[in-house]
Parts: structure tokens; C-alpha cells; sequence
């Protein structure tokens, strides 16, 4: 009897499990910018519950943390009445620490840190500028041009030595030597050139061009664009998969997620957020372009590979993407107009 019971226990822990993704997918806290609400939560990813809401400075767009996980780095960019700040947050201790004043550079919004997690690339829209920020002494550096307009996106090549700045307004990626200071080339890719990724192996960079409804690659070894795949929907914010297998792209206007294999550059799957948009339209992306679309716009892949976290803007919700079976298995509650999405291996208790 002791034998049947032992055998059905293992055969009801393996059912669950199956029906898990697997890998340790719900380990680290998942960090939240609420921009409506000027704040940001941390949720347990073990219960999806936040552990913490902190003060995250005026309208908070992307949040960037330290290799290390233990700092978190806010942009505030305010439209109208332009910012020219960060907020630092020191996760371990749960609280903001330090407000970093960018001087003249106004709407910083992209961010990255580099290796040594002490210095920071940001752009600054207003400015045309690539920032480089000592977060230890709370200074701008050095600031770079790039020449292009609408400044928004950034990404680092593994060796620390090239960003590449996506420029809404003028439709182009600008390559910049860091080394040196300079631009390298300015690669045009459509119009609307906003969100954009390397991939893992550093040979690639994915360009979403909103406005055209394509994603440009960029090939890292000789700047040039190789290839250019459709992508309908409004494609905003790409990243990859930590294996490189798949692109990930937030597509507000459809209100959907499509996944690019990487290989074949073929768009396979398309995953609906099946969200509708809050009634209340004030201070929300969007609002009045894209009708009941939840706007998914921030994506964060887990570093296991096997869920990603879709913050849609205009449903007040984060939803959560099983990638081995590729649709959404929950929602996490979040304040109004969630965007930036963030991780951290440091794990909280969620009360």
C-alpha cells in the first residue's frame, strides 16, 4: 500500500510539473515603473505580488539595473515640462537613495549600464545626446552627440565599445565609438525607429521601425542592414530570448506580442494580451490612437528563457507569456500605466 501511495504522489508531482515551465522561472523580483503614478513596484515573481511601492520621480519611462542586481536607475522624462533627472534606487535596502540632475540634458529616457556597473549610458531627447553617467558620483560624465533627432533607445555591444541610439524622429540608428566619442555612421531604417536589442552573441542589432511596421537587423561587424522583416501592428519594443532562438516584439496597435525565430527570421506566433483598455483616458499613451488596445509596449524576458513580462499600458496590468507554450497564463496587477520593466536576482517576501 505504502508502495501505490508513493507511486501516485510521484505521478501528481510530475502532472504539475508539466505543466510548468520549466527551468526556476519564478525566482528574482520583477521591478515595475508606473508612469502615471510616478512610482514603481517590486513584485515577487514567486507570488506575483508587490513587495514594495517606492517613489520613482516624475513620470519614470525605462529602468535600468546593475549587473550585479543590487541597483535600479530610473529615467524621469517629463514631456511637457522637461525633466532633466534619475532616480537611484538601492534594491537591497528597498529605497531610493539619490536623485542624479542631468543638467541641460532634458527627457533623458534609454538606459544601460555598462560592465563595471558604476557607469551608465542614458539618451537625452531634447539634446540630440548619448549620455555617459557616473551613478557613483551622480554626474554626467561626458555627453555625446548623435546627430539624429528624438534620441530614445540605447544598446551596448557586449565588448563596451559601440552604442547604437535609435532616433524616432529621423528614422535611423546612429553608431557611436565609445571609445573615441564619435559617431561611427548613422544607419537609416525607417520611419519611427524607437525600440531596438542586440542579440546575446553581439553580432546583431534588431531595429523596430513603429511607423513602417518592419524590424530592421543591423549586422554589428559591418554596419549594414541585412535584412528587413514585416511586422504589423505598431512595433515598439524588442528583446531576445537568452538563447538567441527568438525576438520578442510588443506591438501596441494589434495589442499583441509577435515572436520572431531568429534563424528564419519568419514571424511564427502572435500572442494576443486579451486585455481591454481602462475607461479613463487621461495621462495614457495612446489614448486616443489605438481604441481598446491594452498597448503592450515593455517587455522583460526572465533569464531563464522560459516566461516574459509584458507591461500593457493601458490596462493597468503586466501580462505573463509561458514561452514553451506561447500564450499568456496570468496577470499581474500593476498602478496606472505600467511601462519600464526591470529584474533583479535578489529575492523579497512578499507580505
Amino acid at each position: 500500500m505504502r508502495k501505490v501511495l508513493g507511486l501516485i504522489f510521484f505521478l501528481c508531482i510530475a502532472v504539475i510539473l508539466a505543466g510548468q515551465p520549466e527551468g526556476n522561472s519564478s525566482e528574482g523580483t520583477l521591478i515595475v515603473l508606473n508612469k502615471s503614478e510616478a512610482n514603481g513596484a517590486l513584485l515577487d515573481l514567486r507570488t506575483g505580488k508587490a513587495v514594495l511601492t517606492f517613489s520613482a520621480g516624475t513620470n519614470p519611462h525605462e529602468v535600468a539595473v546593475s549587473p550585479n542586481g543590487k541597483l535600479a536607475v530610473v529615467s524621469n522624462y517629463v514631456e511637457h515640462n522637461p525633466g532633466a533627472s534619475l532616480t537611484v534606487i538601492d534594491l537591497e535596502k528597498k529605497e531610493r537613495i539619490v536623485q542624479i540632475d542631468l543638467g541641460k540634458y532634458s527627457k533623458p529616457h534609454g538606459l544601460v549600464f555598462f560592465p563595471d556597473g558604476r557607469h551608465l549610458l542614458v539618451t537625452a531627447e531634447s539634446h540630440k545626446a548619448l549620455l555617459i553617467v557616473d551613478v557613483k558620483r551622480k554626474m554626467v560624465e561626458k555627453a555625446l552627440d548623435t546627430q539624429q533627432e528624438v534620441s530614445h533607445m540605447v544598446v551596448l555591444t557586449p565588448d563596451a565599445r559601440l552604442a547604437f541610439v535609435a532616433n524616432i524622429r529621423s528614422g535611423s540608428v546612429s553608431v557611436i565609438d565609445l571609445v573615441s566619442g564619435t559617431v561611427k555612421k548613422i544607419i537609416k531604417t525607417g520611419k519611427g525607429a524607437e525600440g531596438l536589442a542586440i542579440t546575446p552573441d553581439g553580432k546583431e542589432v534588431w531595429v523596430t521601425n513603429r511607423a513602417e511596421d518592419t524590424i530592421s537587423i543591423i549586422r554589428v561587424n559591418d554596419l549594414k542592414v541585412v535584412r528587413s522583416i514585416p511586422c504589423p501592428g505598431f512595433p515598439i519594443r524588442l528583446q531576445f530570448t537568452p538563447d538567441g532562438q527568438w525576438a520578442l516584439v510588443s506591438c501596441p496597435k494589434s495589442g499583441d506580442v509577435a515572436a520572431i525565430q531568429v534563424a528564419t527570421r519568419q514571424l511564427i506566433h502572435r500572442i494576443p494580451m486579451k486585455l481591454a483598455a481602462r475607461g479613463d483616458k487621461d495621462n495614457r499613451l495612446f489614448r486616443d490612437v489605438f481604441g481598446e488596445s491594452p498597448v503592450p509596449i515593455g517587455i522583460l524576458i526572465h533569464p531563464s528563457g522560459k516566461v516574459a513580462y509584458v507591461a500593457n499600458s493601458n490596462a493597468d496590468a503586466v501580462a505573463v507569456i509561458d514561452l514553451t507554450r506561447w500564450e499568456v497564463v496570468n496577470y499581474l496587477p500593476t498602478g496606472k500605466q505600467p511601462d519600464g520593466l526591470g529584474y533583479t536576482p535578489l529575492q523579497f517576501l512578499a507580505k
